[in-house]
């Protein structure tokens, strides 16, 4: 199937009253967290984040996948409705398991530690002339003095963050007594300064990319397998993933098709995006999620796809779709059991078969072929499979990764 190509816009990305343009030839995104709107207390699943943080440091540890010669961080505030505080940040790469840092450098912003973040806004910050190797695990702390209620995270990071009582931000270790979450704040995005070309390819999904069943603080998310396979090509790869996510509607976070522009198409330098959401558009509707809501149709289905094709395209971005994995036997012994129905697999094959013959797509990643059951054609073979029957283990991560054609990643 041949690709797509064109040449890649240029973006504008715009901090608080700092408006800088990003060269792609220099900067890339290397990693991201997609910002999500924090949900209110009666909803299935607990946030995992204070009510309130005062006084206090949280501190994050985010893998990047291509380094480079100079670091800069991307905050935000997207749901915010008031300006966000930040009164110090620091940043230091993590040696070996034990995470501690071997020093500590500051972080500034328009040249100034402390940083205000406006309601629905990011921030960027200056330059950090930190050099960093593919795959380095950097972690940030941030000190937060003003009472603050957060609006926006990432609520299923698969990786431990601390929330530490005090102005930590020079602390190289993390204090055994810290309160810890899964829950990201602040941090959505690093961007690497190349030295040579580079570009960046951008995964959107629900929780199969968010990494839902990987292990947790092992960096064994799909993306995360497929950041390895890609590096030694100078293609760095972003997590767009979230729990929950879907094409058409908003559930635990904005629809994909409104986070291409308010999120994925604000990276720098991503050139590919590989689209693997659906199957939640399908199986929510009848079970405690959407008690009420119906089932989209094929046509609904197959034209937000387009449409995210065609968005894309305008951005210079190639797009392979992803067709949906097997699900038969979803969510046991969970409010969820009744997530897979015959009939809504039925539409999930006829969504995949629409993938593959369509032409719609600039590729077709077929993980449905991959990762089924050669005897149960519907369901995850065993040896991908976390014990849900939804979400592959690590090694179905691996194996996603594997499926992936290189030269559809670096054919730009």
């Amino acid at each position: 199937m041949k690709l797509y190509q064109s040449t890649l816009l240029s973006f504008i990305l715009f901090s608080t009253g700092v408006q800088a343009e990003v060269q792609k030839s220099q900067w890339i995104t290397s990693w991201s967290a997609s910002p999500q709107k924090v949900w209110n207390k009666d909803f299935v699943f607990p946030t995992h984040i204070p009510e309130q943080i005062s006084n206090q440091t949280i501190k994050q540890v985010s893998q990047i996948s291509l380094g480079g010669e100079a670091v800069r961080l991307v905050f935000t505030n997207q749901y915010g409705e008031q300006p966000l505080y930040i009164d110090k940040t620091t940043v230091g790469l993590v040696k070996g398991q034990s995470l501690k840092l071997k020093s500590t450098y500051p972080v500034y912003f328009s040249g100034k530690l402390k940083a205000q973040i406006l309601p629905g806004k990011q921030l960027i910050s200056d330059p950090i002339h930190l050099s960093v190797p593919n795959h380095s695990q950097l972690m940030v702390n941030s000190f937060i003095q003003k009472p603050t209620t957060f609006k926006t995270f990432h609520w299923d990071a698969k990786q431990t963050s601390w929330i530490i009582a005090g102005n930590q931000t020079a602390n190289l270790n993390v204090p055994t007594t810290a309160q810890t979450t899964t829950a990201r704040l602040l941090l959505s995005a690093i961007e690497v300064k190349q030295k040579h070309k580079a570009h960046v390819v951008a995964v959107i999904g629900d929780s199969i990319t968010d990494g839902a069943t990987a292990t947790l603080d092992a960096n064994a998310r799909w993306t995360d397998f497929l950041a390895k396979r890609l590096s030694p090509h100078q293609v760095a790869v972003i997590n767009s993933g979230i729990s929950g996510n879907r094409l058409l509607n908003d559930g635990m976070g904005d629809s994909a098709l409104k986070r291409l522009k308010s999120e994925v198409f604000q990276y720098s330098g991503v050139k590919t995006l590989i689209v693997l959401v659906g199957i939640n558009d399908i199986s929510w509707p009848g079970t405690a999620f959407a008690p009420k809501q119906q089932i989209p149709s094929f046509e609904a289905l197959t034209e937000g796809y387009q449409r995210v094709v065609k968005e894309a395209h305008k951005q210079g971005i190639q797009v392979i779709g992803a067709t949906l994995l097997p699900f038969s036997g979803a969510l046991p012994n969970t409010p969820l059991d009744n997530y897979y129905q015959p009939n809504k697999d039925e539409l999930r094959q006829r969504i995949n078969q629409w993938m593959r013959t369509s032409h719609t797509f600039d590729g077709v990643l077929d993980l449905d072929e991959g990762l089924k059951d050669p005897k149960h054609l519907d369901r995850l073979n065993p040896i991908y499979d976390s014990g849900d029957h939804l979400h592959p283990n690590d090694r179905g991560n691996q194996h996603m990764a594997n499926l992936v054609h290189l030269d559809q990643m670096i054919k730009n």
